[in-house]
């Protein structure tokens, strides 16, 4: 099985194109890889339990693993409390550990 690992940085709400993620995660997860979204920089504006778009909460309902680096979130005001259901905090050297895992296969988008 292979494991895939997406990079996401960008902001959902001013950047359409990170519909591309939410599709290409679901199809390789509903094919029975294993896949993980890490956000980071501007793409942790979405993690929100309030957050308008629901991108996020598809993923996680399909079984995709979705981290959001600490930093980006202290940088931004955005305090753990705050993180949707299914998303954890994760340290940026936890994406390091995701990219050296055997059979990853990673995207940076």
């Amino acid at each position: 099985m292979t494991n895939y690992l997406f990079i996401e940085s960008r902001d959902p709400f001013e950047s359409r194109d990170t519909r591309f993620v939410e599709q290409t995660a679901t199809a390789l997860r509903q094919r029975g890889n294993e896949v993980t979204v890490f956000l980071l920089q501007n793409g942790v504006l979405a993690v929100r339990q309030n957050g308008s778009d629901s991108t996020l909460k598809r993923l996680a309902q399909v079984g995709v693993k979705i981290l959001a680096d600490e930093f980006s979130l202290l940088e931004r005001g955005i305090q753990s409390s705050e993180l949707g259901e299914g998303i954890q905090q994760s340290a940026i050297e936890s994406l390091v550990d995701l990219l050296v895992q055997e059979n990853t296969k990673a995207i940076w988008h």
